[in-house]
């Protein structure tokens, strides 16, 4: 269900925008695209169109993915994939390029290396939290902790560069830290990413299950749960550092998609995983179609419309969960 879901967002935002295709012409414009040709305007807008709703799906099953592995190591349901601070390293590595007038790609490069760097020192600094040893109901606040610490040094780089950048490079960098996907391309490293995580994360839910559950008894249980966290720590940091690098800062995916989606389905990994970055890209790429028709021709970042959402969303989900 939620494939077909994939696939409809995929057509519907392909369809609209400032200019609007019928399914007829946008039948055509795909026979077209396949065959190699690109004549009318009905096929351009296709190509441009789908390269960015693609992009757009990829970056919010990320998110997704991410959110769910960073819910299941910190334990808790409310946790989202910039809780640690990764996403502030990618923001300071960003703004560094942009601010000094590098090529887009050096800017994706950058941002990546920062959220990378970022997640390095943050093992470093909490590497015992990782080592399995101690209780986990008292790792992962210590671990939480020490993220939240980073993210307010970067946080503090960030306002750094934002104070010195002069006027003509500003607008693209508030841009770039909102989310946008107007200047995304297609490319294969967040596919590869993507796939490769969700095989291990599927191949690892039973054992995310009982580290879930029963994360004290987890090693009498068969489980070397120190090494699962290392894992699941490098996979979403992994993660959110492909999708800040593509698309800037999108929040609030994945912190309420794979909430919603373990409301819907339950807290069985081997479900939750896949619905949750199904469910994510889906959401990206609507709230992308919407944020370019919303007030077209002018077109809106999608971080704005995300947070316009989640924001509700989330304070219902939380309302939901202190009810329970």
């Amino acid at each position: 269900m939620l494939g077909l879901v994939a696939l409809a967002s995929l057509l519907l935002a392909c369809s609209i925008g400032s200019v609007t295709l019928s399914f007829s012409e946008l039948l055509h414009a795909l026979l077209e695209l396949l065959q190699g040709q690109s004549t009318g305007l009905a096929t351009t807008l296709l190509e441009l169109r789908l390269g960015r709703a693609v992009s757009g799906f990829v970056t919010g099953a990320t998110l997704g993915l991410a959110g769910v592995m960073m819910q299941a190591l910190l334990r808790n349901p409310l946790a989202d994939p910039f809780v640690l601070g990764i996403s502030g390293g990618a923001s300071v590595g960003a703004l560094f390029s942009i601010l000094f007038f590098c090529a887009a790609w050096m800017v994706d490069l950058a941002a990546f290396a920062g959220a990378i760097a970022v997640a390095v020192l943050l093992f470093a600094l909490a590497y015992r939290d990782f080592r399995g040893s101690g209780s986990s109901e008292g790792s992962a606040p210590l671990l939480l902790l020490t993220g939240v610490i980073v993210a307010a040094g970067c946080s503090a780089m960030v306002s750094l560069l934002l104070s010195i950048a002069p006027d003509s490079r500003l607008r693209g960098m508030v841009f770039w830290m909102i989310g946008d996907l107007s200047n995304t391309e297609s490319r294969y490293l967040p596919w590869i990413i993507l796939v490769g995580v969700a095989w291990f994360a599927i191949r690892s839910a039973r054992a995310i299950n009982v580290a879930a559950m029963h994360a004290d008894n987890a090693s009498s249980l068969g489980i070397n749960i120190g090494r699962l966290r290392k894992a699941l720590f490098f996979c979403a940091a992994l993660l959110t550092a492909s999708a800040v690098s593509s698309a800037g800062s999108i929040g609030f995916v994945g912190l309420i998609i794979p909430h919603a989606c373990r409301f819907a389905w339950g807290a069985d990994h081997r479900v939750l995983i896949p619905a949750a970055a199904l469910a994510s890209g889906s959401f990206i790429v609507l709230a992308d179609a919407l944020a370019r028709t919303i007030i077209a021709p002018q077109q809106l970042p999608v971080g704005v419309i995300t947070a316009l959402i989640g924001v509700p969303v989330f304070l219902f989900q939380l309302h939901q969960l202190r009810t329970r």
